[in-house]
């Protein structure tokens, strides 16, 4: 599967963020506690340069909580960079982050004036709801489809702290097609750039490899196969996608993945630090 899905106003997005980096005082990175490595924007490590940078997990309550753990304590070992794991339950956790940015950034960079905070997220990542959330009232669209924002905008949260925020970027041009995999089973690209066959075997043979279990307890077949093409047609005879004989794999890879993605099948982690994080190259 090759994924190409990299909209013109996302490259607008590439080119504002540049060009505001200079005045800002830290970054706030949203990414999807699933897929850390997979759902972060390698530009931004290069842009920033030594500004504090706060990566903040998102849907952790989705994801397996023992690999958040490791993810969190792989960037805190880090020069400059913090992070934290939210979810939409326990607010607040998320209403933590100003107090958090301010005590990143020493006092000699404190300003007389607020604090300008850019906040940066993959499309569908929680960006949107994470900034309500830190407002406490609807300022951001919000939706399960990505690219909702559209422009930049600035965000008075405190008298002491500003969000800038930025429509949602994904990576230009991801070269690992793993990658790609990655964040289309979460939802961060749409439905139309992608097959649900291709996808859904895709998901099924790492939850085969990682969480087994987790499929056999809930379709509820006892002799799962160890195979992703054989596992996908026990799903798809469970649940209805075969008829006279013949598998419909289209429709049985769409309702693993939604499923998946809604996490019915129990909190799963599509990636671990230290296993991933040098496949950019």
């Amino acid at each position: 599967m090759l994924i190409n899905w990299y909209p013109g106003h996302m490259e607008k997005a590439r080119k504002q963020v540049r060009n505001i980096m200079p005045s800002v005082d830290v970054v706030i990175e949203v990414l999807d506690a699933r897929l850390p490595y997979s759902s972060t924007n390698p530009m931004i490590e290069t842009l920033r340069k030594d500004k504090p940078y706060l990566k903040v997990l998102s849907k952790s309550d989705l994801a397996d909580a023992a690999i958040t753990e490791q993810w969190l304590a792989f960037w805190r070992e880090q020069k400059n960079v913090d992070a934290l794991a939210i979810t939409t339950e326990k607010t607040s956790i998320a209403k933590t982050i100003p107090d958090r940015v301010l005590a990143m950034l020493p006092q000699r960079t404190r300003r007389a004036t607020a604090v300008q905070a850019l906040i940066l997220g993959i499309p569908n990542v929680g960006k949107s709801t994470l900034i309500n959330t830190l407002v406490g009232r609807k300022v951001a669209s919000v939706g399960n489809e990505p690219a909702i924002t559209k422009a930049q905008a600035k965000i008075r949260v405190t008298d002491d702290f500003v969000l800038i925020d930025t429509p949602g970027m994904t990576w230009p041009g991801a070269k690992n097609e793993m990658v790609n995999y990655r964040l289309a089973a979460s939802g961060a690209i749409r439905d139309t750039a992608l097959e649900y066959d291709d996808l859904g075997l895709f998901a099924m043979d790492y939850m085969l490899q990682r969480y087994p279990a987790r499929v056999s307890e809930y379709f509820t077949i006892k002799s799962l196969s160890d195979i992703a093409y054989e596992a996908m047609e026990q799903v798809a005879k469970r649940r209805g996608c075969a008829k006279g004989g013949r598998v419909d794999f289209l429709r049985a890879g769409e309702l693993f993945v939604r499923e998946l993605r809604a996490g019915k099948m129990g909190r799963i982690s599509f990636e671990e630090p230290f296993v991933t994080y040098h496949l950019r190259d």
